[in-house]
């Protein structure tokens, strides 16, 4: 129900990395070659970490022809029971949407987005009693519009974010570790954007910017990307508990934290 999610994150899917991961996409944040060896060893952390918080994860294997594959937080949103499956915002992506419509059609309806609708889910951050949307290089105003008419039936609120071309998704600079609270990464959201929309907003310098993304559960619990000492402080003083993953393989091909799962209870 609207204003009722807790955070608990009681169950999760997520996909080995590709054996093609070197051929992953990476505008954003890479240096160099993605390496899906080192990758799959911080997969392995990251999936330890969500198991110590008590998520029952469940790991789908890689997909080869696939090399973005590991990155299923974009191929479904759920929406109280519904799984909205979107075409992806990168053609190359189309196909990674199959397995996990299999793992989540056994609890949800599966819905999927109109033709001429691309969305990414990285686009979307939920916060309390309401979705926001962030409108990107991979996610159109259609697919927005689309499930914000699924949202509203649900009885949420929708919040549109545009988001600059420095930034891939709404999720790569903005996350929600606790309820009313939003971490943002400056120089690529504005204040404008989203300090209306919660309680508290804790700003990440722009040098920083790639550890806004993070993963927060019940009890003022996070999940933090290794590495960057001023969100860590940051978050340290306003009360969290924090868990670091070491992140750096996974950041060569664009992906953080969210990215890695799908979460699904």
């Amino acid at each position: 129900m609207p204003g009722s999610y807790d955070r608990s994150r009681k169950a999760a899917v997520v996909r080995q990395i590709s054996n093609n991961f070197d051929q992953a996409l990476s505008v954003y944040f890479g240096t160099q070659t993605p390496d899906p060896e080192a990758a799959q060893g911080s997969h392995d952390a990251y999936v330890a970490a969500l198991r110590a918080h008590g998520t029952d994860v469940t790991v789908l294997p890689s997909l080869d022809d696939h090399p973005d594959c590991c990155f299923v937080e974009d191929v479904a949103i759920s929406v109280n029971g519904k799984a909205i499956i979107p075409k992806m915002g990168h053609d190359s992506r189309e196909g990674e949407q199959s397995a996990v419509i299999d793992y989540l059609g056994r609890s949800a309806d599966i819905v999927h987005m109109d033709p001429g609708c691309t969305m990414d889910g990285g686009d979307i951050v939920f916060l309390d009693d309401r979705y926001l949307i962030g409108i990107s290089t991979r996610t159109n105003e259609s697919g927005a519009k689309f499930l914000a008419g699924h949202v509203k039936e649900s009885g949420y609120d929708v919040e549109f974010i545009h988001i600059p071309d420095t930034a891939l998704h709404l999720t790569t600079v903005c996350s929600s570790p606790r309820p009313g609270t939003l971490i943002a990464a400056e120089g690529h959201l504005e204040p404008e954007q989203i300090c209306h929309l919660a309680e508290e907003v804790i700003w990440v310098p722009n040098s920083e910017s790639y550890s806004a993304n993070t993963i927060g559960y019940s009890g003022d619990r996070v999940l933090v990307a290794g590495g960057y000492p001023t969100i860590r402080q940051l978050l340290l003083d306003a009360g969290f508990t924090i868990t670091s993953v070491d992140m750096d393989a996974i950041r060569e091909a664009d992906g953080s934290l969210t990215c890695l799962s799908q979460f699904n209870a």
